[in-house]
């Protein structure tokens, strides 16, 4: 690697911004697939090797074999420098996995609306740990959801343990299984319906066992595409979003606070509300 100061001075390549809204550009965000990315870089920058190694700090020799497939990327601290090298703009940093470099960048709302994100994460794995604090003393719990396994619907799911130790108000919101939306969803991941729709099934079987134990389980059933995926412990809202090719929980993840003239917890809050109410109650 370079050392640090190289990074610094070396401007980051300069990709159009029409190239990260590429189709195989988008796609090898999502997949983190860096050699596809650098491969980007050499047709769309002109870009050579010894470039991109000057630009994100990675020896030459490296690049190379990453391009070839024969090294691949793991950590966190290569990605972001990954991204700075390559002058990914916000929208492209969120798609690769990371949050954006400006993340409140709503100056637009003041102070006390900014005031609304207390934190940024990469995905839901990085805010699990604050998830799962806040879900131990929590009264209420709220979820919105497309299947909800991997957070309440398998027995080490991150909230089923807390719920059935602290027995909370919990309300849950999962995809209709029978509706269009869900056949759509299921055709965007690539999965086959019947698999993706076993999916919810099986979670709110798993709902109705919980509520067998606690008698504190509300489960309901709504017919929109999928768009938000929200996390509600008390007044703390975790909000991710599913994409046209990625789950909730590759997404990065927004922790949202009430504000007095913010509008985004106010908003979020307001959404799921009445999704509920014209949801289908099954739990």
């Amino acid at each position: 690697m370079y050392p640090s100061w190289v990074t610094e001075t070396v401007p980051s390549l300069a990709l159009p911004d029409w190239a990260w809204k590429q189709p195989k550009v988008r796609r090898a965000l999502v997949d983190r697939d860096v050699a596809g990315l650098f491969r980007a870089a050499q047709q769309y920058a002109g870009a050579s090797q010894s470039r991109i190694a000057t630009a994100t700090g990675i020896l030459q020799g490296r690049v190379s074999e990453i391009i070839r497939g024969s090294r691949s990327v793991t950590t966190l601290e290569l990605f972001e420098r990954i991204a700075d090298g390559l002058g990914m703009p916000d929208d492209a940093r969120m798609r690769f996995g990371l949050a954006p470099r400006h993340p409140a960048g709503l100056d637009h709302l003041g102070a006390s609306g900014r005031a609304e994100i207390l934190a940024v994460y990469p995905s839901q794995s990085t805010a699990r740990k604050d998830i799962a604090g806040l879900a131990a003393t929590a009264r209420e719990m709220e979820v919105l959801a497309v299947r909800g396994l991997g957070i309440l619907g398998l027995n080490d799911s991150m909230l089923r343990a807390h719920i059935q130790e602290a027995k909370p108000a919990v309300r849950v919101l999962l995809l209709d299984p029978d509706c269009p939306a869900a056949e759509r969803r299921a055709a965007e991941i690539g999965e086959s319906l019947g698999t993706f729709a076993a999916g919810i099934r099986l979670s709110v079987e798993r709902l109705r066992e919980l509520n067998d134990e606690i008698g504190t389980v509300q489960c309901h059933l709504y017919d929109l595409l999928p768009t938000w995926r929200v996390i509600g412990l008390d007044s703390t809202l975790f909000v991710s979003a599913f994409g046209d090719s990625h789950e909730g929980h590759t997404s990065p993840m927004y922790r949202l606070a009430g504000s007095p003239h913010g509008a985004l917890h106010r908003g979020f809050q307001r959404f799921t509300d009445e999704l509920r109410r014209t949801a289908r109650q099954v739990v």
